[in-house]
């Protein structure tokens, strides 16, 4: 009945990553471009994994509840190979974080050539320049290279209070000069122990499941001896 317990548990878990994976695309959608980097297709990787997840816990859930042999080998075999892919990626996302913030780097100035021409970019990178306060990919001498209306001019969300022209003749003390590489990457270093956290807690729950997994494997098979 434990096991029962501890993979029903596995699925709640799992139906729980599923609904993370659900508010970060809707605020990475209000947030970054759609398409423009590969960090947009994270959310959507995370409900694919949760809904997998949740079907081999399903699974698990059938086996431990009939104590089906083959179910229950499944079972373990299926969430062994996913608790070393994601270790794998966890390890991958590590070595390569400096790459990523790299690429995010390039796709936000490709974006910025495209701010005069497309108002839903302008949109997007005003209301992220505003909220992180920061100003152009490395700083706001970014902007210098974009043809805007008036040569030398920032946008006006780079503004500490904004208003209307606020970006057009400027000083320093008047806009956020950093950029919002350096801001956005901040803000993912503060963040990033509430994400180890989860990532932890699925990975013992996982664990959890595979070692009751194995302990009804085997009292099933101890069963079948018996008779």
């Amino acid at each position: 009945m434990c096991q029962v317990h501890a993979l029903r548990s596995s699925a709640g878990l799992l139906l729980g990553l599923i609904a993370v994976g659900v508010a970060t695309q809707v605020v990475l959608s209000q947030t970054i471009i759609p398409g423009a980097t590969t960090g947009s297709l994270v959310p959507v990787v995370i409900i694919a994994v949760g809904a997998f997840l949740f079907l081999v816990a399903f699974v698990g859930c059938c086996g431990a509840c009939k104590e089906n042999y083959c179910l229950m080998i499944t079972f373990a075999v299926f969430l062994s190979l996913i608790t070393l892919v994601e270790v794998a990626a966890a390890i991958a996302g590590y070595v390569f974080r400096d790459r990523v913030m790299s690429e995010f780097s390039k796709d936000f100035k490709q974006q910025m050539q495209n701010y005069p021409k497309d108002n839903h970019t302008a949109l997007i990178l005003d209301r992220m320049q505003e909220k992180f306060h920061c100003c152009g990919a490395t700083n706001y001498t970014d902007w210098e290279t974009i043809p805007l209306p008036v040569k030398g001019q920032v946008p006006d969300s780079c503004c500490v209070n904004v208003t209307q022209g606020c970006g057009t003749k400027f000083t320093e003390k008047d806009i956020y000069t950093k950029g919002c590489v350096e801001k956005i990457g901040g803000w993912l270093r503060k963040n990033v122990l509430v994400v180890a956290a989860a990532a932890l807690g699925i990975a013992f729950v996982e664990v959890l499941g595979i070692v009751f997994a194995c302990c009804l494997v085997k009292s099933i098979r101890s069963g079948y001896e018996v008779m």
